[in-house]
């Protein structure tokens, strides 16, 4: 274990988007100390149970000196925690075209929660380090948060460990050399206005479609209140869309 870190892996469910859902952390402390944690909310969303995982293990160590390294398959979590709830903030949690951000109550917990952190201690004590593990690619901690935030969405109560690392039956410690969060490919402008799109996405009521020209999402949206869309150039930035959104990618409709 890297010297006076605290691990902490997060993970968050949902069965329905939105449905009953579910939270998992688990916690390896530099002393050798394992301690699994985990909850239910009965009617919320993916995104939002990926940011009470993380919320509940800050609130589980607000008086644990030291850095924590939070490790978690959520780049919605890690992009929005260190880029976008900034910006966010200042512009009284308004995104940049205006609209309410996304579940803005949970991000101004996350957000008051590190920053009361860094109230309590200073320096390295106070540090928290974000790091990305791609979900379901055989991590084992990862795959116990998973099963531990799946099993609560579910309604199911799981048996939560807590005592030695050397008694756990989970190699916590097997993790990924790289834990970036991963980029955009070489060459891909974001900023491109006039590049041919990936996809349109159309969201009305609470189904989202998939669209490959624009005059189809706006046959779909136009003059239909509270429907939003959006123009992707590329497959990740897809992913990220549906990722602010809360929608899974399976749950994405193609058009008619």
């Amino acid at each position: 274990m890297e010297s006076r870190a605290t691990l902490v892996f997060t993970d968050g469910a949902c069965s329905g988007n939105p449905g009953p859902g579910g939270w998992g952390v688990i916690i390896v402390t530099p002393d050798g100390q394992v301690t699994e944690l985990g909850g239910h909310e009965e009617d919320t969303t993916n995104n939002r149970m990926e940011l009470t995982g993380a919320g509940k293990a800050l609130r589980h160590l607000e008086r644990t000196p030291g850095p924590l390294h939070i490790y978690t398959d959520s780049t919605y979590v890690i992009q929005g925690i260190t880029r976008w709830a900034f910006g966010w903030a200042k512009r009284g949690w308004k995104t940049a075209d205006g609209g309410d951000v996304a579940n803005a109550a949970y991000w101004k917990r996350l957000m008051a929660l590190l920053a009361e952190r860094k109230k309590t201690f200073s320096g390295e004590e106070a540090a928290v380090d974000w790091r990305y593990i791609r979900g379901h690619s055989g991590v084992p901690a990862n795959e116990r948060v998973d099963e531990i935030a799946v099993a609560y969405s579910k309604r199911k109560t799981p048996v939560l460990y807590s005592g030695p690392l050397q008694a756990y039956g989970i190699a916590v410690m097997d993790l990924p050399e790289d834990t970036s969060v991963p980029e955009k490919s070489p060459g891909e402008r974001s900023s491109s206005g006039s590049k041919k799109a990936y996809s349109y996405l159309s969201e009305v009521g609470r189904t989202v479609k998939r669209h490959s020209t624009w005059a189809a999402c706006e046959r779909r949206v136009k003059g239909v209140a509270g429907a939003r869309f959006k123009k992707t150039r590329s497959a990740q930035e897809e992913a990220q869309v549906l990722e602010e959104w809360g929608v899974k990618p399976q749950d994405v409709q193609a058009e008619d």
